[in-house]
């Protein structure tokens, strides 16, 4: 019922949409938008929808330089007040879970592969989306997975955030095909004078399914210390998590050992048996983050910034056993899946990134970026199996990822012919980036005690390279009073090289990929009156295979991965009609959108012999085509409360996959497309009596949605599916005085269980004290 309610809120407030009468006229600009060039407005402190076409997302106060495109796409924003708020934040993806459309998949606090669902493209899409932190990338474009393709969070802290901007959407030439689902722009601060934080964070879970019922604990500790002088700034952060996480996965088994009591009955997501025998990925993780930020003002319209962060993780998974043997003794019962979730992991990820850019506020700006990141040490360890009770095989394998990284490097330029304040403006560049995947697995007679290269010989290795330049230009311009055209394109060249794979004896060297392509870009909006725009914007996108689905072989853990070398990279035709209202405390959105995707890449991951394993394929076309509706009010019936509701309906489709017919002769085409879900909703309300006090709840749905090519996947709430769920959280925030502020929340009120492929967090209490001086 209440998920019907939610939908209902949706449907009155378009209705009020309709209904709203046209005369009344958009909220001024704020004093200080008349510094900034024409076309960008700085945002309130609340989230906002940007006018489409018309505005682009301002640069918060005490951040950096950002250079200023107009963005042809929507764009949802939420600044450092609105997240401070109504958010129980830990890590900083949190910051985003309540914007529209939009999923984090965040399994525990502390997760190091948090990756993000954007409305169009579901988990096992990361390669789908972009995420930059002040122009530069933290996306790992590495893999396209839900592991190594996670976006590097760590590479900002919470504290660091001044807002943050979604783009809907590949319409922007600016950004290379990946953007087909979204481009999120996240700009930090940099202080005015000396300042110094201090942060502490606390969150408890328990969790409660099958055998397992547990309390599972959570320590984070944070601060910040930066100065202006004169012409320098700097700021630093350090984070230090040491978190215990609920089961990330149940270990099944096609029946009951034989000898032994304890085993759960259960199906697979396909309904084939896949009796529960006990629990693994029982995580403890210590994770740190350190963050470090310079700029120097060069001149008055020049600076250079440096930025670097090291991210340091420490990961043990341990195992529950339910079984159980004659004697009254745990074991394991022979079941190797018991030995696959045992591992220890040890990752040092190092990060640079050098700016020089330009705000002349003259005719021409630019700036250039180059970025390198390095998985300096990256080792996990596991066991080969188990014998007998609950003793581990002392052999195992050591997975490697040390000397996998990526350089990008970008060289940007803004021409406005007629000033700042003209009706045309010309932005351009170019881009470069390598990824490269160095993944030997090998094997070792003892791996928890045995050199990092286990005794020299490989279990599989998966290597290679893939190579990325680009060239875009894009054009803005004011034609007429109230009508603005954006057209540009983008071209790029991709090679994919010095592939190789190694499994047991056969070892492969892959053949070289290459693919040029050209992606253009148009969008056409139309400002009515002062509060009504409507906007129609277009473009196509390609997405080449990252260099992991390509060539990783993942055999450690608990999922086998298959890559694939002869895949073809994805092209996708999107389209977006948005109309937009602004009246005073109230804006709203109504946005139909469509995206055929040819060649789309889509991974699959089935139980076979015991065992998840995963595999990479095309599928020939498929189409996602939607309506997404978000409103926002402030000052609801009384003074400081406010309301925003986000309704998203996606019919998404697989037009044609004839090559795709499993074993017992079922068919993709006519089917969902694996991960994306129906509906989604999100509804948030806020109360701020005074400038101290936020008491906030929210309410997140997510329907039904497949994550088989034939959508066979019908069984819920079991290891692997993915489940609807309706998720409730709620969040006080507290100014105790200049200095002192307390946060208090609980995630997950109702404790909703539900399962996206991993078992997610029951409800969760969280309370937090942050001094600022």
């Amino acid at each position: 019922m209440l998920r019907f309610r939610l939908l209902g809120s949706s449907a009155f407030a378009l209705l009020g949409f309709m209904a709203a009468a046209p005369a009344q006229t958009a909220a001024p600009a704020a004093a200080s938008d008349q510094n900034l060039p024409a076309g960008v407005i700085s945002l309130p402190p609340m989230t906002v929808t940007a006018t489409p076409g018309i505005d682009s997302p301002a640069t918060p106060p005490q951040s950096p330089v950002i250079l200023k495109f107009s963005l042809p796409q929507t764009v949802e924003s939420i600044d450092r007040k609105k997240i401070a708020d109504t958010i129980n934040i830990v890590d900083t993806e949190d910051a985003v879970k309540y914007l529209p459309s939009i999923f984090v998949r965040k399994r525990n606090e502390g997760d190091n592969q948090p990756t993000l669902e954007t409305r169009t493209w579901g988990v096992n899409s990361s390669a789908r989306s972009l995420v930059y932190v002040d122009d530069v990338p933290i996306s790992a474009l590495v893999s396209n997975n839900n592991t190594t393709g996670a976006p590097r969070w760590g590479m900002v802290s919470p504290e660091q955030i001044a807002g943050i901007d979604m783009l809907y959407g590949p319409f922007a030439a600016e950004y290379p095909g990946n953007s087909m689902g979204g481009v999120m722009l996240i700009t930090t601060r940099m202080p005015d004078g000396p300042e110094v934080t201090v942060d502490q964070t606390a969150a408890v879970q328990h969790f409660n399914y099958y055998k397992t019922d547990k309390v599972f604990p959570t320590s984070n500790t944070a601060a910040t210390v930066g100065d202006k002088q004169g012409r320098l700034t700097w700021f630093l952060s350090a984070n230090l998590e040491d978190s215990y996480s609920q089961p990330i996965s149940f270990i099944t088994n096609s029946r009951a050992p034989a000898g032994t009591t304890g085993t759960i009955s259960a199906l697979s997501k396909v309904g084939a048996v896949a009796d529960v025998v006990g629990a693994g990925g029982l995580l403890h993780t210590t994770m740190t983050n350190l963050v470090g930020k310079a700029a120097v003002d060069l001149t008055d319209w020049l600076r250079a910034t440096y930025t670097v962060g090291l991210w340091d993780s420490h990961t043990q998974s341990r195992v529950q056993t339910y079984l159980y043997d004659a004697s009254g003794n745990p074991t394991y019962g022979g079941i190797s899946g018991f030995g696959s979730n045992t591992y220890n992991w040890q990752q040092d990820h190092l990060m640079n990134a050098l700016s020089l850019k330009t705000d002349t506020k003259g005719n021409w700006d630019g700036e250039v970026i180059i970025t390198r990141y390095d998985f300096l040490n990256d080792i996990q360890r596991s066991s080969a199996g188990v014998l007998t009770g609950e003793t581990l095989k002392t052999n195992g394998y050591i997975a490697r990822l040390d000397g996998t990284g990526w350089t990008t490097m970008d060289a940007k330029g803004i021409w406005r012919p007629a000033g700042v304040d003209g009706d045309d403006e010309v932005s351009f560049g170019v881009h470069r980036d390598q990824y490269t995947l160095d993944n030997p697995t090998y094997n070792t007679p003892n791996w928890q005690n045995s050199p990092d290269n286990g005794n020299g010989t490989y279990y599989t290795y998966g290597k290679g390279k893939t190579e990325t330049y680009g060239l875009w230009a894009q054009d803005a311009w004011k034609f007429a009073p109230g009508f603005k055209l954006t057209f540009g394109g983008r071209a790029e060249d991709w090679r994919a090289y010095d592939g190789y794979n190694l499994s047991g004896t056969t070892a492969v060297s892959q053949p070289q990929e290459h693919a040029a392509n050209f992606s253009p870009k148009a969008s056409l909006s139309w400002q009515i009156d002062p509060a009504w725009v409507t906007v129609f914007s277009y473009g196509q996108a390609y997405r080449y295979p990252t260099v992991s689905e390509l060539y990783q072989i993942v055999s450690t853990g608990s999922t086998y991965a298959v890559p694939n070398a002869n895949l073809t990279p994805e092209s996708v035709q999107s389209f977006e009609l948005a109309i937009t209202r602004e009246i005073d405390n109230i804006k709203m959105r109504l946005s139909l959108f469509q995206k055929d995707t040819t060649n789309a890449l889509v991974q699959q991951t089935n139980l076979i012999n015991n065992v998840y394993t995963s595999v990479w394929e095309n599928v020939a076309r498929t189409r996602n085509r939607g309506v997404e509706f978000v409103f926002q009010e402030k000052d609801v019936f009384i003074p400081g409360l406010e309301l925003s509701n986000s309704v998203t309906y996606v019919d998404s489709r697989i037009m044609s996959d004839p090559t795709f017919q499993s074993a017992t002769g079922t068919t993709a085409t006519g089917k969902h497309v694996p991960y994306v879900p129906d509906w989604r909703d999100t509804v948030q309300v806020t109360y701020r009596p005074n400038d101290d006090l936020a008491i906030a709840a929210a309410v997140r749905y997510s329907g039904k949605m497949y994550s088989t090519l034939d959508n066979t996947d019908t069984v819920s709430h079991v290891m692997g599916s993915f489940d609807q769920f309706l998720v409730a959280d709620v969040h006080v925030h507290y100014q105790l005085s200049n200095y002192l502020t307390a946060n208090a929340g609980i995630d997950n009120v109702f404790n909703e269980k539900y399962f996206e492929y991993h078992p997610f967090p029951g409800r969760t209490y969280l309370a937090n004290l942050k001094l600022r001086f």
